[in-house]
């Protein structure tokens, strides 16, 4: 009886959290237990597919998914917010907590001057109007990691709004929005962090407030986004722009950026005025939308979004009703969870903070840092392809990854080459950069010793020696390589040095010994011969220069072996 009433409640869970792609089906208790679980498997086998086919979206010729995006990130600046606290990331736990911080009773905040210099870099970054007199809010909520029990922003009157980001193909949008989608920000905000809860099983909570006050900005965007990859797409946009004009130091994979969506469905056909419908960000028309909370990558905003859709779906298709609320999402789940009810403007009771003035920013200073702003990623992309010749594939290569610190290295080994080589053009030596940067040399050193970049051994103008000493003849591809390794490793001889003391330089060789090493290689392979002269499998040449190359001990030049081998077999 026990284990039967265990199986009707397996059936009964799964009834209620399941259904077949699509719809709503609520399962009969005659249906065996193993069969349940191999149909939800098989459910969620065709969802996977539709995902990878870029079809991940049910029911998507009677419903509109929106999704509005609220990112969180930690600005660029030396003092908290609101203290004179230090900011720390890895700082011991709670040595960097004022009386502020603790909420101790008589402490005041003092709004620090240094964090609205990243603020403002943000704001212009993505267009905002910088507002010139600005004013903070309490926003009240009780929770252990805000310990005065309300959080201090800018709900009624922040320092920015308007602007907006405009996506293209190659930010990963998704397909059903063509070449490009223009996302409007509603505004953006000054908020102070909350302090860092860490959970020890079975029921501690520890709380580190070296986080609590920490400067933020608060992006918010219009309910203009309809596809999950889009989103993702938005939120990984937000960071590049943010990090390109230095007005964070991390990003989401450092705990330094988080992101909230709000996220609604409703039928394709309905009215801006029906009375279902919602208006949000000043768009008439939406279903009632969800918030989940604290989404901490990029994986983890487009999997949310997809699960919290198809649940909505599920629970209008089947009669019910949406309900405003907070829900949460762990890594690897297929399924939101309920947090609690949504909050609105009532019950956070928002109010003017009677112990800060209000916010005056100088115009000298926005036309200062507009005019010194760093290069944005969309700009650097464009540079790349049409100036140097780069692929679009390198050029967002070079400017998405290492919080584009390789972009800058990339920058400094050119402009050693185009010293070296003044009357040169640099499209000429940007695609060679680029390949012993990004997508083989140095990249696969990195990868291999799985190190980051931070970590690089190889000064720029080491790297612009090696390389100028291969395009110059004087070393071999071989060679340049081995010298690499060698300066990764962390060798902080010169590179000329190096080649010097080790005997690296490149021995022209007379055109007896190519064509000795060819013959032998040639006499010793007839079979590979065969293939290549008589099916035409030039490709196994190469393996023959290889072989050439690495007899000749670094001596052999690729370009003239290659020559060699041709001459013999006769082919062109």
């Amino acid at each position: 009886m026990v284990m039967n009433g265990l199986k009707f409640e397996a059936r009964a869970h799964l009834a209620r959290c399941f259904g077949s792609v699509g719809e709503t089906t609520v399962p009969s208790n005659n249906i065996p237990f193993r069969k349940l679980l191999k149909d939800e498997a098989k459910r969620l086998r065709v969802l996977s597919e539709r995902k990878e086919n870029g079809d991940d979206t049910p029911c998507s010729d009677r419903w509109e998914l929106t999704v509005g995006i609220e990112v969180h990130a930690q600005l660029n600046a030396d003092r908290k917010l609101f203290s004179r606290a230090a900011t720390s990331l890895s700082a011991e736990a709670n040595s960097h907590a004022s009386v502020f911080d603790l909420a101790l009773p008589g402490s005041q905040p003092i709004f620090q001057k240094g964090a609205i210099i990243p603020a403002i870099r943000a704001a212009l970054a993505f267009d905002c109007n910088v507002i010139t007199k600005s004013r903070f809010d309490r926003k009240h909520y009780f929770y252990p990691d805000q310990p005065a029990g309300y959080q201090i922003t800018q709900f009624y009157e922040p320092f920015a709004s308007g602007g907006g980001i405009t996506l293209y193909e190659h930010d990963g949008i998704a397909v059903e929005d063509g070449k490009s989608v223009l996302v409007g920000l509603k505004q953006i905000q000054l908020e102070q962090d909350t302090a860092k809860t860490i959970h020890q099983a079975p029921s501690t909570s520890l709380l580190d407030f070296n986080r609590v006050s920490h400067p933020l900005i608060e992006i918010i965007t219009l309910p203009q986004i309809h596809h999950p990859r889009t989103a993702a797409a938005c939120v990984k946009k937000i960071q590049s722009i943010l990090q390109a004009v230095s007005a964070v130091t991390t990003g989401m994979e450092m705990g330094g950026l988080r992101a909230d969506v709000n996220v609604s469905v409703r039928p394709q056909e309905v009215q801006d005025d029906s009375s279902e419908s919602y208006t949000y960000g000043g768009i008439k028309g939406l279903g009632q939308r969800t918030e989940i909370k604290n989404l901490s990558s990029f994986k983890a905003v487009e999997d949310a979004i997809i699960a919290e859709r198809d649940r909505q779906i599920r629970v209008l298709e089947a009669g019910g009703k949406v309900e405003g609320e907070t829900r949460g999402w762990s890594l690897g789940s297929t399924e939101t969870t309920r947090l609690r009810g949504k909050e609105g403007e009532v019950d956070y009771r928002y109010m003017p903070d009677p112990d800060l003035p209000p916010l005056i920013i100088d115009p000298k200073l926005i036309e200062h840092i507009s005019k010194t702003l760093p290069k944005l990623p969309d700009t650097s992309i464009d540079e790349l392809v049409s100036s140097l010749g780069l692929t679009l594939k390198d050029a967002k290569t070079l400017t998405s990854i290492d919080d584009g610190a390789r972009l800058d290295y990339f920058d400094e080994v050119l402009e050693a080459l185009n010293r070296r080589y003044p009357d040169a053009e640099s499209i000429t030596h940007a695609k060679i950069v680029a390949n012993w940067l990004v997508l083989h040399e140095l990249g696969g050193l990195l990868s291999t010793s799985e190190r980051p970049f931070s970590e690089n051994e190889v000064a720029p103008t080491s790297m612009a020696s090696i390389i100028g000493n291969l395009i110059e003849g004087c070393i071999t591809g071989r060679t340049a390589k081995q010298l690499l390794i060698t300066a990764f490793d962390g060798d902080c001889r010169d590179i000329n040095t190096i080649i010097t003391e080790e005997n690296l330089a490149l021995e022209a060789l007379p055109p007896e010994k190519y064509l000795e090493l060819a013959q032998k290689l040639i006499r010793d392979n007839e079979k590979m011969v065969k293939q290549i002269k008589a099916k035409g499998h030039h490709k196994k040449l190469n393996w023959f220069v290889g072989q050439m190359m690495r007899q000749g001990e670094g001596k052999i030049e690729a370009s003239k072996a290659e020559a060699t081998l041709k001459e013999i077999l006769g082919l062109e």
